[in-house]
Parts: C-alpha cells; structure tokens; sequence
C-alpha cells in the first residue's frame, strides 16, 4: 500500500488563522460584555431610579472588554499557531525523510 505525502505546512497561514480566530473571538467577546453591560446598566438604573444611558454600556464596558480580549487572543493564537506549524514542519520532513528511504530500498 503506497504512503501518501501531506502538504508542506506553509508559514503565510500561520497569521492568517491567528487573525481570523482573533477576530472571531473578540467578536464574541464584545457581544457578550455587550449584553452585560446593557443588563448592568439597567439593573442601575432601576435601582437608583434614573434614566438608563446604554451607550456606557458600549463605551466602557463592551468596548475595551473587548480590546483586552483582542489582544490576549492575538497573542495566545500566535503561540499557538507557531507551535502547530513548527510541529506540522517535522513531521512533514520526517514523513519525505521516511518515504524517500522506503523508496530507495
């Protein structure tokens, strides 16, 4: 049965990935701190009886909740990646390694 050869890992993907699941995330993210903070905000709102003013709820919550997340993801996926890639690149040159010799003999 004949060994099939993988693809050579390519390092462009690496940022492209780690952009995209950041890009992803931070998404997430700001959502989530998004409907928070509105449900925070109105919760105040009712207890101190006032107006509820929800761009707070954009401005200093969701907002830089989601800048820090940005940046930790960034910097997390990054590792990440270059760990994959740098794993995916021995192993390739180990599989061309092993199936340029199985050849040979």
């Amino acid at each position: 049965m004949p060994a099939t050869q993988g693809r050579k890992p390519r390092l462009i993907l690496v940022p492209s990935r780690a952009l995209l699941v950041t890009f992803l995330i931070t998404l997430l993210s700001f959502a989530v701190s998004l409907l928070l903070g509105i449900v925070g905000v109105l919760i105040y709102s009712r207890v101190y009886r006032i107006r509820p003013n929800l761009t707070l709820a954009y401005r200093n919550i969701a907002a830089p909740c989601a800048v820090v997340v940005a940046v930790i993801v960034l910097l997390v996926s990054l590792v990440m990646e270059v760990r994959h890639y740098r794993q995916a690149k021995a192993l390739w040159s180990l599989e061309k390694q092993t199936a340029g010799s199985s050849l040979h003999s």
